[in-house]
């Protein structure tokens, strides 16, 4: 039974092995692998496959990933083509621009000024390119004008010391962030960066916060012995990539707040006020202050 079993299974941990995840162990939760972690199982899974004549498409593959990371996920995306396989990925990252055997760059800038071919080709194709924004700096890499660095010294200001964080790959480390300052969390992934950011700190000087509001005095630290320093922090906000909004209606004006001052204006009306309207009245997402024609989609169609 097993002759056949084992072989497979040995290649594919072999194909963890080669993207980087032997320390992974097999029974751990998916929700607590980092976006790097989660990216490179994706993309063993593919390796194992064995499949030929297959186009994949990548949009951002290395968003999160150390550099040392990136060269690992770059050698597996070659591993993939030279099976006979296509890739089209998008992409920002220096790394995989240099490797990459056909380049597009399409711009040359956002919104009305995007939509175009800007250049095409090799890479040294597209440095000649002088319209190419993406050439330019790959030429040309940026020069920043020299600045003298804000110094952090340990008698300056706030802190906020953590103390002993064990969750996942954690193990009881001490860090210290200064407040004031922009503090920046780096590793090679896996390495527990949203852990301690996200899973740590975020969670309990969150819950620290809440407490001081409601004047509760019972509070249980979450993946570590306690977080010093939370008494200068008034208000603790999470910016993440989940979607926008919560229906398929959503956009950047209703994330920003901008309906929301277009339905107190119309619900301060007097007739609105009259009718006992409020502000939820005037909601695209709700029966009543949907227009009945075009269903809330902004467009109706005419029957001639």
């Amino acid at each position: 039974i097993g002759r056949d079993l084992l072989p497979e299974i040995e290649s594919r941990l072999q194909f963890l092995q080669d993207v980087g995840l032997g320390y992974l162990t097999l029974d751990r939760g998916a929700p607590t692998l980092s976006g790097g972690e989660a990216q490179r199982i994706r993309l063993a899974a593919q390796l194992g496959s064995n499949l030929q004549g297959v186009c994949y498409v990548l949009d951002e593959p290395t968003i999160g990933l150390h550099a040392r990371d990136n060269q690992i996920l770059l050698d597996a995306l070659h591993r993939l083509g030279s099976k006979g396989n296509t890739l089209v990925v998008v992409e920002h990252d220096q790394d995989t621009i240099r490797r990459a055997d056909h380049i597009i760059d399409i711009g040359p800038g956002a919104g009305k000024r995007g939509g175009q071919v800007v250049a095409q080709g090799s890479l040294d194709e597209m440095m000649k390119t002088e319209g190419s924004l993406t050439g330019r700096y790959l030429r040309d890499a940026m020069r920043h004008p020299v600045q003298a660095r804000r110094t952090v010294a340990a008698a300056d200001g706030d802190w906020l010391h953590v103390k002993a964080a064990s969750l996942h790959n954690l193990q009881k480390i001490n860090a210290s962030l200064p407040l004031h300052r922009l503090v920046a969390v780096t590793g090679v992934s896996g390495s527990g960066k949203s852990t301690l950011a996200r899973d740590v700190l975020l969670h309990n000087v969150a819950a620290a916060v809440a407490m001081r509001r409601t004047k509760s005095d019972r509070l249980t630290w979450h993946g570590c012995e306690g977080v010093d320093g939370v008494a200068a922090i008034d208000r603790v906000l999470e910016v993440d990539q989940t979607p926008i909004g919560k229906t398929p209606r959503s956009c950047p004006a209703t994330y920003i707040g901008f309906w929301d001052v277009v339905r107190k204006l119309f619900a301060g009306t007097l007739e609105a006020q009259a009718r006992g309207y409020a502000a939820a009245r005037f909601s695209f997402n709700t029966g009543e202050g949907r227009c009945p024609t075009c269903e809330g989609q902004g467009m109706r169609t005419v029957e001639m």
